[in-house]
């Protein structure tokens, strides 16, 4: 076991969420055991357990702490049109579930059903819809209906991104330019597209964004 610290409470606790997200993120969330966090971590189980009381309670947390890090880091430029922004603000997103690939899956699909990860990613897609409308010509838009849409299309982009890190079939371009697509059919009906595809034909689509999610 690794040489024990001690620690004040908050310091732990940060501690025990950081060699978590280590393991979860290593390693399929079924292969990460508590004997294992507790040992990185340098302390016993039963501290560990003091702090969080199974393996789930651990997960959320750190997902939690994962969808604030990820939405703090997440930035729209209201001045450029918005089907750039929201290419940059799914790339960004994107980059996170690669790098997070078994963190993704085991929130998506593990824990799929779980009350308190599903709350986590709905406080997350509320919070982007939110800013969505705050920060883009959407608010322009009929506002009921652009924001059933944006909820709609967030829930859309969750799953799509889930299967691509999953079956890795298709590019990360075209997972891209499907999600913008999505929205842009979505709202084409009830708003005018013309400041959402301004810039659009002349977005780049990045050579070094042709990639599967493995790769």
């Amino acid at each position: 076991m690794t040489t024990r610290r001690r620690l004040d409470p908050a310091e732990r606790r940060d501690q025990l969420l950081d060699v978590g997200a280590r393991l979860f993120a290593a390693k399929p969330y079924d292969e990460v055991l508590m004997e294992d966090i507790a040992e990185s971590a340098g302390i016993s189980r039963a501290l560990l357990y003091r702090y969080f009381p199974n393996k789930r309670d651990l997960f959320a947390a750190i997902y939690r702490q994962a969808a604030d890090r990820l939405l703090a880091a997440t930035h729209l430029d209201p001045s450029g049109p918005v089907a750039e922004q929201l290419a940059a603000g799914l790339d960004a997103h994107i980059d996170y579930f690669v790098a997070h690939r078994n963190t993704v899956l085991a929130a998506n699909r593990v824990l799929a059903g779980d009350p308190v990860i599903q709350a986590v990613i709905t406080d997350e897609l509320a919070v982007l819809r939110q800013r969505l409308l705050d920060t883009t010509a959407l608010q322009d838009g009929p506002g009921d209906l652009v924001s059933a849409a944006l909820m709609s299309w967030l829930v859309f982009v969750r799953a799509l991104c889930v299967d691509w890190l999953t079956h890795q079939t298709f590019s990360r371009t075209e997972l891209r330019e499907m999600c913008v697509g999505a929205l842009l059919g979505a709202l084409e009906p009830v708003m005018d597209l013309g400041p959402l595809l301004a810039g659009r034909r002349g977005a780049d689509t990045g050579a070094g964004h042709e990639t599967r999610a493995g790769g």
